[in-house]
């Protein structure tokens, strides 16, 4: 699967909050045009809302957990039943296994939290990412989309 490939299809993790009226999705991070729009988008448009995810997800994850081992990791996800995406960024790959994995599982798969996180239950340090992910997609939303149309 080329980047192309992978950037077309949807960030739909299947849990949209924009039904009962947010403009930005709990689930997906996207906005609720993106995600009216999605199939009416062109590649460019649909890999600047990727790439946008990708840059937020990172800044969180990243700085919580660090990736010891990406063999590790995705033999972990794989052991999981989850499908490996190797074009899709590491960001990504971990946040969808941290989802999934236990705290005890994290060093099985090639993860470790960061010493200034390891204090943080991993249920709360999920919560923690979530709640930052979407504040970041919120105040972008708020910067640059309601600020447009003003």
């Amino acid at each position: 699967m080329s980047e192309r490939i992978y950037t077309s299809k949807t960030p739909c993790v299947g849990l949209c909050s924009t039904v009962y009226g947010d403009v930005v999705c709990r689930g997906c991070k996207r906005f609720s045009d993106e995600i009216i729009d999605w199939n009416r988008l062109d590649y460019g448009q649909k890999s600047a809302v990727w790439k946008r995810l990708e840059q937020f997800l990172s800044q969180i994850v990243m700085t919580r957990i660090e990736v010891v081992s990406t063999v590790q990791l995705y033999e972990g996800l794989a052991a999981r039943h989850m499908t490996v995406v190797m074009e899709q960024p590491l960001p990504f790959q971990v946040w969808r296994l941290l989802c999934r994995a236990d705290a005890p599982a994290l060093a099985e798969c090639g993860l470790r939290v960061q010493p200034d996180y390891a204090h943080i239950p991993l249920r709360l340090l999920l919560d923690e990412i979530d709640k930052l992910y979407f504040e970041l997609s919120h105040v972008y939303y708020q910067r640059h989309t309601v600020r447009a149309n003003l």
